[in-house]
């Protein structure tokens, strides 16, 4: 089972310092989250500064709100990633839940899912060294891996969950266990109906915070003031786990569940909470 690291937006100079010691440890995947009206550093800016400053890990959007996005410009942003860092890019895809972060972007939300279903066929085209069409070349660079990094799906929904079979190479569930099992089986079922070879690569997410009073504190007000839009943000906040104990019992119930990676998301500064869970596993 690997274990990655899901990083904090609040302060992000302080991410080079996470990254590093998270690449020190052993920890498999470095994760940010994206959005476009919040205080948060751009993802793939950001990972690739951090990708810059570390060796070994991965480094994953989780999820990039690709409809948000020019699609000839992020296939060669995330080539570029991919093929600087050797293949270390996992790139997370979701459409997103927030109507301002669709306006800003001059997206009509109703839409993004069939925009998504657009965009994933040009970058695959794209990556394969195909020609963008209509008397357009190719757009460079090639990625580390042909066809183009690793692709993940976020979501919840049928149609997110038939993407990964249609488009991508895994799926990420940002979802508690009781739940998880019925996305996974959910995942693996069209996997197989589309007629995919070996079964989808899946990635869980588990809220954490591990320090002292005032580490959890604050990793609670983050998650209350990232989920607001929700209208419930206290149930997100009761999910967090906090307790050596319970994190070990959700990687232990994630890898019963077959996934093959957890990532354990921080919502608190503190980079030493890097090797509090470090010293967990």
């Amino acid at each position: 089972m690997n274990v990655g690291i899901g990083l904090p937006v609040s302060d992000p100079a302080a991410l080079l310092t996470w990254a590093r010691r998270a690449d020190d440890g052993p920890f498999s995947t470095l994760g940010l989250l994206d959005r476009l009206v919040y205080d948060n550093p751009e993802p793939l800016v950001a990972l690739s500064v951090l990708a810059g400053a570390t060796s070994r890990v991965n480094v994953q959007t989780e999820v990039l709100l690709a409809p948000l996005r020019d699609t000839a410009l992020l296939a060669k942003q995330a080539a570029t990633l991919d093929r600087m860092t050797g293949g270390r890019l996992v790139l997370g895809i979701g459409i997103g839940g927030r109507d301002d972060d669709h306006r800003a972007a001059g997206i009509d939300a109703r839409t993004r899912g069939r925009r998504l279903d657009g965009q994933m066929a040009v970058l695959r085209r794209l990556w394969s060294g195909e020609p963008y069409g209509d008397g357009v070349g190719p757009v460079g660079p090639a990625p580390s891996r042909p066809g183009g990094p690793e692709v993940l799906f976020g979501g919840f929904r049928p149609a997110a969950l038939e993407r990964v079979a249609r488009w991508g190479d895994g799926f990420l569930a940002a979802a508690p266990l009781p739940w998880a099992d019925g996305l996974f089986e959910t995942v693996r079922a069209f996997w197989r109906d589309h007629g995919r070879r070996g079964t989808p690569r899946l990635v869980a997410q588990v809220n954490v915070a591990l320090g002292p009073q005032h580490v959890i504190d604050e990793a609670r007000a983050a998650m209350h003031a990232y989920y607001a839009f929700t209208g419930t943000p206290e149930r997100m906040v009761a999910g967090l786990l906090t307790e050596p104990a319970r994190i070990r019992e959700a990687i232990t119930g994630f890898a019963d569940l077959g996934a093959d990676e957890v990532m354990l998301y921080c919502h608190g500064r503190d980079p030493h909470q890097v090797d509090r869970l470090a010293d967990l596993l």
